[in-house]
């Protein structure tokens, strides 16, 4: 790919790191944040900051799009004073925000029409996996627009698939939040199941973990529920949005989830009760509340 500038615009908890990881990569990286004061860590790491995010996409070869949800990336792209046209044609936009598929193929439709490729390419992993560059990254769009980005996606990757047309990123990882909500609500079932029974559940959760109840989430979510330490990798507010894509999307296509509309309404109390801004293994936090037992579990 001949790319070597890229706008990153959008630089939380994810984002930072990631663009981080492409200054690393050797990638001249222009970032935005509509609270400058996070450009700031970029710029230590040798990037640049922009005052806009149409300034920042102005001549990049590739645009980056992490932003919380559809309407934000709607407003940045589309809105006024719109990212799409400062775009030269022929330039990538790759919007790795988690947003509604429907949204990822107007903004395909857009782009086409601007003649810039347009990529949806959403991630899982958490801030880890953003911080060690070891994302999952499920990609949605053109072949072409694909193998151009993908020295771009590899640097912040490593399990970087073309899952299909655009949209089909954003599908895929509608897929992956309703599989990781269910496990998570089960892992937080078991949890407060073996305390009940008094059974020590570092000792548990080590054996599980070597069996087929095995996981990534275990691995990574069992040990901070076990301390109680719920400082957001993921929040609670964005499972919740993300739960609302699934569910929406599932209905169109008159799909049948019956697990996942209960982990979806489970995330939606926990958030309705004030713990938006928690780790989503706060799920442990509405099991013991259900089963009778908030505050009494130990490790």
């Amino acid at each position: 790919m001949s790319a070597r500038t890229i706008a990153f615009i959008g630089l939380g908890v994810m984002g930072a790191p990631m663009a981080a990881n492409l200054v690393r990569a050797g990638f001249d990286v222009v970032g935005y944040n509509r609270t400058a004061a996070r450009t700031d860590a970029l710029v230590a790491a040798g990037g640049r900051a922009a005052p806009s995010a149409a300034e920042a996409a102005e001549g990049a070869d590739a645009v980056i799009t992490m932003l919380p949800d559809s309407p934000d990336v709607e407003s940045v792209v589309l809105g006024e004073g719109k990212v799409l046209d400062r775009m030269r044609p022929g330039s990538l936009l790759i919007d790795m925000s988690t947003i509604r598929p429907d949204v990822a193929r107007a903004l395909a439709l857009a782009g086409a029409e601007a003649g810039v490729r347009v990529l949806d390419a959403p991630v899982s992993g958490g801030e880890q996996g953003a911080v060690e560059a070891k994302l999952s990254i499920m990609v949605g769009g053109e072949e072409d627009a694909f193998d151009a980005a993908r020295p771009v996606l590899d640097a912040l990757g490593a399990t970087v698939v073309h899952v299909g047309p655009a949209g089909a990123g954003q599908t895929v990882k509608a897929a992956n939040q309703l599989i990781v909500a269910g496990v998570i609500e089960l892992v937080s079932e078991a949890l407060v199941f073996l305390d009940a029974h008094g059974v020590d559940r570092g000792s548990a959760v080590r054996v599980l973990a070597g069996g087929l109840a095995g996981s990534a989430v275990l691995d990574r979510k069992a040990p901070s529920m076990l301390a109680r330490d719920f400082d957001p990798g993921f929040r609670v507010d964005l499972h919740h949005k993300d739960l609302g894509i699934v569910t929406a999307a599932a209905r169109e296509a008159g799909v049948a989830i019956p697990m996942g509309a209960l982990a979806a309404s489970l995330m939606a109390s926990l958030r309705a009760q004030g713990f938006g801004d928690l780790d989503h293994s706060a799920l442990l936090l509405q099991v013991e509340r259900l089963s009778g037992r908030e505050g009494e579990t130990s490790n």
